[in-house]
């Protein structure tokens, strides 16, 4: 799937969170009190070392990329300022100290986090910052009981100590998370060969042998003890085009979902489907690609809400591969802006002899991430519910949009999807007439 990131904010926004863990800034007053008191042997406190006093005193210097946090699978970059604050590279926020940072990047992971003690989480140059801390104290006040530089940290370390053990995946997996990824590499083609679905308490930790297009059944927020977080409505328009377009091949298709985000009513609507009008692999045109969706969600005042794609002639639900993209995808959107944004996936099973009857399978999903204690699952994939609303008419752009993703082949039946003053038949003159006057 394209690869659409949300763009950085015009003037840098500054975040100050950060939970019990956070470290409280001081003035340079403030510093250089707590330098004078420990000349006179008393001992500089844990809030008194901030990254201002490693960065006066020579132990870390500024830069762009060189701090990071590795949390659940995921990775974050961030630049040390000249004033010690850091900006996260992905959006361009500000955040006052490394707690801040740690925690806002840990709850858009695991939205249940409490805190996310930065000197333990953060690392300098693949160093963690704690033992900055602790080289600081070792130098300017040997007398000191170094305990001090990691107080209240032992827990987060010991996190990050299991995340760091955990085994390497082979470096073009590594690529593949750590890079945006292209329509090409997201939704491979796959045989038609049958897919029997596991159940997700059957996987496990991780295990790079596992055949990544290995299908996972969903479970439901009541089986893992949660509440779905946010109300979903999906446009009747929606589910046709969408539907008409992973109809129209027996590979798979992808696309995005426009729509807006209510934080108000926590109400996800999505109400245009845009299809990727390329074949699948073809990196050279991507670019292209997700340009015209960035324009089409512009000039429509929407926003990106989710994805779809298809798997043509197996059952619709998530493989691991697909199950690792919704999280990325969920991470990226949550990535631009400090509050809770859900990003939806739906499959859409056209072809698959399991279906009741001659209509698809559409399966709406998301994705909860492992429980911290196992840091190395899989997240776990859960069915979405979902309000459809009929439409009371087929807008223009859906139905010049219709022809446009053709190859070959012409759709089943896709009626359920029709609009409130429309027959399917007249939907499907509209597209043939346009088809005709293409050739």
């Amino acid at each position: 799937m394209y690869s659409i990131h949300p763009k950085p904010p015009l003037s840098p926004q500054v975040v100050e969170e950060g939970g019990e863990e956070e470290e409280e800034e001081l003035s340079g007053a403030e510093e250089g009190e707590l330098r004078v008191s420990a000349g006179r042997g008393s001992v500089l406190t844990r809030r008194g070392i901030t990254l201002r006093v490693l960065l006066k005193d020579g132990l870390v210097e500024s830069g762009d990329g060189v701090l990071s946090i590795h949390y659940l699978g995921k990775n974050f970059v961030g630049d040390l300022l000249t004033d010690g604050k850091i900006r996260w590279v992905e959006t361009g926020q500000i955040f006052n100290s490394p707690s801040a940072w740690a925690t806002h990047c840990k709850r858009l992971v695991n939205p249940a986090k409490k805190s996310g003690c930065g000197w333990a989480s953060v690392r300098y140059r693949g160093q963690k910052l704690a033992q900055y801390k602790t080289s600081w104290l070792r130098k300017y006040q040997p007398s000191a009981d170094v305990s001090l530089a990691s107080e209240g940290e032992d827990d987060e370390m010991a996190e990050d100590e299991e995340e760091d053990a955990k085994a390497a995946f082979p470096a073009e997996e590594k690529n593949r998370k750590s890079k945006p990824e292209s329509h090409g590499s997201v939704v491979q083609r796959r045989g038609d060969r049958e897919r029997v679905p596991v159940r997700y308490c059957s996987l496990g930790t991780r295990d790079v042998a596992r055949d990544p297009h290995t299908l996972v059944e969903l479970s439901a927020f009541s089986a893992i003890n949660r509440f779905q977080p946010f109300n979903v409505a999906v446009s009747s328009n929606v589910l046709l085009l969408m539907d008409f377009h992973c109809h129209l091949t027996t590979s798979e298709v992808v696309g995005y979902l426009g729509g807006r985000w209510d934080t108000t009513t926590q109400l996800l609507t999505v109400l245009r489907a845009f299809p990727c009008r390329t074949r699948l692999g073809d990196r050279d045109a991507a670019p292209a690609v997700e340009e015209e969706i960035c324009q089409n969600l512009f000039m429509r005042g929407l926003s990106l809400v989710g994805w779809y794609h298809s798997h043509p002639r197996g059952p619709a639900l998530p493989s691991l591969q697909d199950i690792d993209s919704q999280m990325d995808h969920q991470l990226r959107l949550q990535g631009s802006s400090n509050g809770f944004q859900p990003c939806l996936g739906i499959i859409c099973g056209p072809y698959y002899h399991g279906n009741q009857g001659v209509a698809s399978t559409i399966t709406p999903f998301w994705v909860v991430p492992p429980p911290e204690q196992r840091p190395n699952d899989y997240g776990i994939p859960v069915a979405v519910e979902v309000t459809y609303v009929q439409d009371n008419f087929l807008t223009t752009d859906v139905l010049n949009e219709m022809p446009a993703p053709v190859t070959s082949g012409c759709p089943a039946s896709l009626s359920g999807h029709a609009p409130k003053d429309q027959a399917y038949a007249q939907i499907l003159e509209h597209v043939y007439n346009q088809l005709r006057n293409m050739q």
